[in-house]
C-alpha cells in the first residue's frame, strides 16, 4: 500500500464556545491510501478535551502506525479491515483507527470519497440537529432565529457555563418557536454540573419540554450517572461517558450499570465504525436508542459518517451539520438545507492535496 498523511489546520467561523472552554481551530490529519490506482481517504482528527489520543506526540504515533500499514497487504472486505486494525492494537489511539478505517473502507468502495453502499450517495436525506454554541444572549438568540427559519425542527443547545438566566430565557425563546411537536430541544452539558446540584438543574430545564440531556456530569462516575439517569426529569444520552471504553465486556457493564436511556455515538472518539456498531448492537438489545455525532472533523471525516449512518438506517435527527464550522474546509457534495443533510452529486470534491499545499 501507498500511504501517506496531510497535517491541516482547520480554523472556525466564529469562537465556538463550550462548557470545557471555546474553540477557534483544530488541528485535523488527512489519511491518504492509494492502491491499484484507487485513492481512499480518511480522517484522523482528535478533539482537544475529548479524545483520548489528543496528546502532544500524536503525529509521531500517527508516522509509526502508517509505517507498519505500509508492510501490510489491503484488506479485501470489511472483515479483513477490522481484523487488521484489531491486530494494530489501537485502543490507546482511536482517532488513528478511526481515520485508517475509512481510507481502507473506501479502496473497497472504489474511492471517490464512497465508503457505503447506502442511500446517502444517491441523494437521500438525513435529518439533522441546528446547534447552538455557547456565547452572549445575544448571539445565543441569533443562533436560535437562524436555525429555526432555516426549517431546523430539532435545536440543540449547549449549556452549563454562561448565566444560569440568560440560558433560561434563551431555552424560553426557542420553546415560544414551536410546540413540542413542532420543535424538538435538546441540550449538552458536556459534563458541567456537579452531583450535588445536577438534578436541581434539570429541574429548571424540563419546563421546557427538553428531548434530552447529553453528558449532565462528568463521566466516569457510573454509580451517580446511573442516579441521575434514574431521577432526571430529561432523558439522559451518555456521550463522553463512551470514550476510551473499548472492549465488548466493558461496553456492556456500562450499560447495564448506568442503563441510560440515550447514548450518543461519535466514531472519532470510540475508534471507528466497528466500535460504533458494536455500541449500536448492544444498546438496542437493552431498548436503549441512540444517535450519531461528529466530532467537528472535516468535511472527508464528516462525508464518511454521513455515509454510515445512512447505512444504519437511522431515522431521528443527527448531530452531522458541523461542516459549515470552517471557513478553510474541503469543498465537498456535503449540503444542509432545511434541517438535513444530503450528498449534491452536481458538487464536486476539492483537490486535496492542492488544497493543503495552497
Amino acid at each position: 500500500m501507498k500511504i501517506s498523511y496531510y497535517k491541516h489546520l482547520l480554523k472556525f467561523n466564529f469562537e465556538a464556545g463550550t462548557s470545557r472552554g471555546i474553540l477557534t481551530e483544530r488541528y485535523t490529519y488527512i489519511i491518504r491510501i492509494e492502491k491499484d490506482g484507487i485513492i481512499g481517504w480518511g480522517e484522523a482528527s482528535p478533539l482537544k478535551g475529548l479524545s483520548i489520543d489528543f496528546i502532544p506526540n500524536f503525529e509521531n504515533h500517527l508516522t509509526e502506525v502508517l509505517n507498519r500499514v505500509k508492510k501490510m497487504s489491503h484488506p479485501t472486505s470489511l472483515q479483513e479491515v477490522d481484523s487488521l486494525l484489531d491486530n494494530l492494537k489501537l485502543d490507546s489511539l482511536p482517532a488513528i483507527r478511526f481515520g485508517l478505517e475509512q481510507a481502507m473502507i473506501s479502496i473497497l468502495a472504489e474511492g471517490n470519497f464512497n465508503y457505503f453502499n447506502c442511500p446517502f450517495i444517491d441523494g437521500n436525506k438525513i435529518p439533522i440537529n441546528g446547534l447552538i454554541w455557547m456565547g452572549k444572549k445575544g448571539f445565543m438568540l441569533d443562533q436560535a432565529k437562524t436555525k429555526f427559519d432555516s426549517n431546523f425542527n430539532c435545536i440543540k443547545m449547549k449549556v452549563g457555563a454562561i448565566d444560569r438566566r440568560d440560558e433560561l430565557e434563551v431555552l424560553n425563546y426557542l420553546r415560544s418557536l414551536g410546540s413540542e411537536k413542532e420543535l424538538t430541544i435538546r441540550i449538552d452539558a458536556n459534563g458541567a454540573f456537579s452531583t450535588e446540584n445536577v438534578l436541581d438543574r434539570l429541574e429548571e430545564y424540563s419546563q421546557f419540554n427538553i428531548h434530552s440531556i447529553e453528558q449532565p456530569i462528568k463521566s466516569g462516575d457510573w454509580k451517580s450517572m446511573s442516579q441521575v439517569c434514574k431521577n432526571s426529569p430529561i432523558p439522559v444520552a451518555l456521550d463522553e461517558e463512551l470514550i476510551g471504553i473499548s472492549s465488548k465486556d466493558q461496553k456492556e457493564e456500562l450499560l447495564d450499570q448506568i442503563a441510560p436511556p440515550y447514548i450518543i455515538l461519535k466514531p472519532t472518539l470510540l475508534g471507528g465504525f466497528k466500535h460504533t456498531s458494536e455500541w449500536i448492537e448492544l444498546a438496542e438489545q437493552r431498548n436503549i436508542r441512540w444517535w450519531i455525532t461528529s466530532a467537528l472533523e472535516s468535511n472527508i471525516g464528516l462525508n464518511a459518517i454521513c455515509q454510515y449512518s445512512s447505512w444504519k438506517k437511522v431515522s431521528m435527527p443527527q448531530g452531522l451539520g458541523t461542516g459549515s464550522l470552517y471557513h478553510n474546509n474541503f469543498d465537498s457534495p456535503l449540503t444542509v438545507n432545511q434541517g438535513h443533510i444530503h450528498y449534491d452529486q452536481s458538487k464536486n470534491w476539492t483537490n486535496i492535496e492542492q488544497f493543503i499545499k495552497n
